[in-house]
């Protein structure tokens, strides 16, 4: 079987079996729903009715230098890491672009590991989500301008999302021990979707999977007090829920959709720019 991409013959699938199986079975084993409004049920029922494995014999790789200029191999990170001299090594997944709370969670990873892996997932996602391009340059002005460019790796992965929730969080964390990080940051409702997951059900999987090979990281949430004037969290801040802004990608893309401009302790400057220059940064 053929693999070819723009009229491009990049891969050869070698048959081993073709085979059958149950759409229901894999959604709700992948997904825990059989709700056709989740994106991966969706996509799982449109699927053909067979699937195919085999070995795969890559001839030549994609070269698309407008996305995947800051890809990096796991044998190239493991190299990167271990010149740097690093020995805990924190990786962060994001399908965003960057909020204040964001950072304020990575600094506090960087004042306890060597260094911080910053791995967003750059591929298909579904419409409303931020576009690829929009992510990467985001990250790169936030990295230029406010970290210590001694103690981050930038690297983008190609894959694509599938809102898996916790059953995804594990993929997220084998993936990045491949890429050489000793800790992974497990964020809240990572990788969920709508109100699908429990907001900490990421955290909680991890109990069934102590034998990963990598160490999850679980941080609270991070919110702007408006009494302690900063970005704080529950284990910090005295002070009732009316003194708290939450931050989230949602409504970071529900402020842009509307027009609005994020103020600056919710977003840096430089990346609310960016945002606003493109007439449309989010996927259609």
């Amino acid at each position: 079987m053929y693999c070819v991409i723009n009229n491009e013959l990049f891969a050869i699938l070698d048959v081993e079996e073709i085979f059958d199986y149950d759409k229901k079975n894999l959604a709700r084993s992948l997904y825990g729903t059989l709700d056709i409004t989740h994106p991966g049920v969706s996509k799982t029922n449109k699927m053909n009715d067979y699937l195919v494995s085999g070995k795969i014999n890559l001839l030549k790789k994609i070269t698309d230098n407008s996305l995947r200029y800051r890809r990096m191999t796991p044998i190239e990170t493991r190299h990167e890491i271990k010149q740097k001299g690093w020995k805990s090594i924190v990786g962060f997944q994001t399908r965003n672009i960057p909020h204040i709370a964001h950072e304020m969670l990575q600094k506090a990873a960087l004042n306890i590991f060597d260094g911080l892996f910053i791995n967003p997932l750059i591929g298909k996602k579904k419409s409303g989500d931020f576009k690829d391009e929009v992510i990467l340059q985001s990250y790169e002005q936030l990295i230029n301008n406010y970290y210590p460019a001694n103690r981050v790796i930038f690297v983008s992965l190609h894959t694509e999302m599938r809102y898996a929730g916790p059953k995804e969080a594990i993929h997220h964390a084998i993936m990045r021990k491949n890429f050489g990080c000793s800790h992974f940051i497990v964020g809240r409702d990572h990788a969920g979707v709508g109100n699908f997951y429990h907001p900490f059900a990421a955290h909680q999987i991890f109990n069934d999977y102590e034998d990963l090979g990598i160490i999850p990281i679980f941080f609270p949430a991070f919110y702007y007090c408006k009494k302690c004037l900063g970005y704080s969290n529950e284990r910090t801040c005295p002070h009732s829920i009316e003194f708290h802004e939450e931050l989230s990608g949602t409504r970071m893309r529900k402020m842009i959709n509307s027009g609005e401009i994020p103020r600056e302790h919710l977003m840096r400057p430089e990346i609310s720019k960016l945002i606003l220059s493109y007439k449309n940064p989010f996927v259609e």
